[in-house]
């Protein structure tokens, strides 16, 4: 029934916390995930960095084709470059930068030698054993020359990649680098100048800035604590909880509802108005066969079980009460309601005797009253501190997000 309540706080905070929907199969958009990641390669198809509309040539038995579906090992910042790459950065709108990316003669050179040992390999050439020494002329006759220039460039791209992004470790987020450079760019930069050049964008964490240089200044943040996590006060309902469990409930047949019984109540309520015809019942304040334990009085409207203490079995009291001002349901607040309350059933709670006897009961392998009631503290204890290490992180960020903001785009939530 709405006549209950019970107090529940939540704060709003800053949480710099995006994700992008993934996009068309057309532009190969990468995606992020919905926490801020840092970028991190293990393995990786090509083709998922590089947009298919830029990436055409024609497969070939020789040819490690990027379009394949297999996953191919990536390799990783600790394979030692025989030379530096170039790389610069241009921030780009929509919380992204585009790195632009020159791989030397020396690192081209080292791919393409890496390239003719493979085909080498693979190769079964008349007149030379598997596996065994081809000359270069021989082999690049027989591949084709064409097939091992396409074949050095994604040798390329797959060792350079993850040092080009070295610069936005930290920034860059998860699943968020796409190759924008056509394969046929970077095929006529290889063959013109013997190096390789590609632009990368990649997509990162949004910056964050303050509302004014002095908006960090003399910052007050204030810690509202809900007294429902007060270790001491919690520990001790849980033991009380605990203590009653061990009862029994038995009927109440010679007097009235007194604190501590439970009691199981038809309620009905209606508004207080001087005009007949304005009188209209409160369903939200109704309950048939509300199951109520005195022990939890602040649960119901202040002055309700004062209004029913002495009810029998079998008999009905009716009461005005004004729900406060200040009560959790709006509708209700400052209403001046008319209760109808029938008892239907009524219970006490047969306990024993409160000894350590009953130790074992209320915590398995206690062997004390003191030392269940130590343990429920030191547990809630831990709860009272996690809670208020959260309402302090919750205050902070929810006073920060009011002093900074940041630009980002509307499809980053999507």
């Amino acid at each position: 029934m709405e006549l209950c309540t019970h107090t529940f706080k939540t704060s709003l905070f800053f949480n710099p916390s995006f994700s992008l929907p993934s996009s068309s199969s057309n532009s190969h958009l990468l995606r992020f995930n919905n926490t801020l990641k840092p970028f991190k390669f293990s393995s990786f198809n090509l083709s998922s960095f590089i947009q298919p509309s830029l990436y055409h040539h024609t497969s070939s038995p020789f040819t490690i084709s990027a379009s394949s579906s297999s996953s191919v090992e990536l390799f990783s910042e600790n394979d030692r470059l025989p030379a530096e790459l170039k790389v610069s950065e241009t921030p780009e709108s929509n919380s992204r930068v585009r790195l632009h990316v020159e791989v030397p003669p020396i690192v081209c050179k080292d791919c393409y030698e890496r390239v003719l040992v493979e085909f080498t390999k693979q190769a079964k050439i008349s007149g030379f054993r598997p596996g065994k020494p081809v000359p270069e002329s021989i082999l690049l006759s027989y591949v084709g020359i064409k097939n091992v220039q396409k074949a050095v460039i994604e040798s390329i791209l797959r060792r350079t990649l993850s040092h080009a992004v070295t610069t936005v470790t930290g920034r860059a987020l998860q699943d968020s680098v796409r190759i924008v450079t056509k394969f046929s760019e970077m095929e006529g930069t290889y063959s013109s100048h013997g190096l390789l050049r590609y632009e990368v964008i990649v997509d990162v964490a949004p910056e964050i800035k303050w509302i004014s240089d002095d908006a960090y200044k003399n910052l007050k943040v204030v810690v509202e604590i809900d007294n429902e996590i007060d270790a001491h006060i919690a520990s001790e309902k849980e033991f009380r909880r605990r203590y009653k469990s061990a009862g029994v409930l038995k009927v109440v047949t010679d007097r009235g509802l007194q604190i501590g019984d439970v009691v199981v109540l038809d309620i009905s309520a209606t508004t207080i108005d001087q005009d007949e015809s304005n009188i209209k019942s409160i369903p939200s304040a109704e309950s048939k066969g509300f199951n109520f334990d005195t022990d939890d009085s602040e649960i119901l409207v202040p002055g309700f079980l004062d209004s029913i203490i002495g009810i029998s079995r079998g008999e009905t009291k009716s009461f005005p009460i004004v729900f406060p001002e200040t009560w959790k349901q709006e509708n209700l607040c400052g209403v001046h309601a008319q209760f109808t309350v029938e008892c239907k059933e009524l219970f006490y709670r047969d306990l024993p005797e409160l000894d350590d006897s009953i130790a074992d009961k209320l915590i398995p392998g206690c062997t004390t009253v003191e030392e269940v009631k130590e343990l429920l503290l030191q547990r809630f204890q831990e709860i009272e501190q996690t809670a208020r290490e959260q309402a302090t992180d919750n205050a902070i960020l929810d006073h920060i997000s009011k002093v900074t903001y940041f630009h980002i785009t509307i499809l980053q939530f999507l």
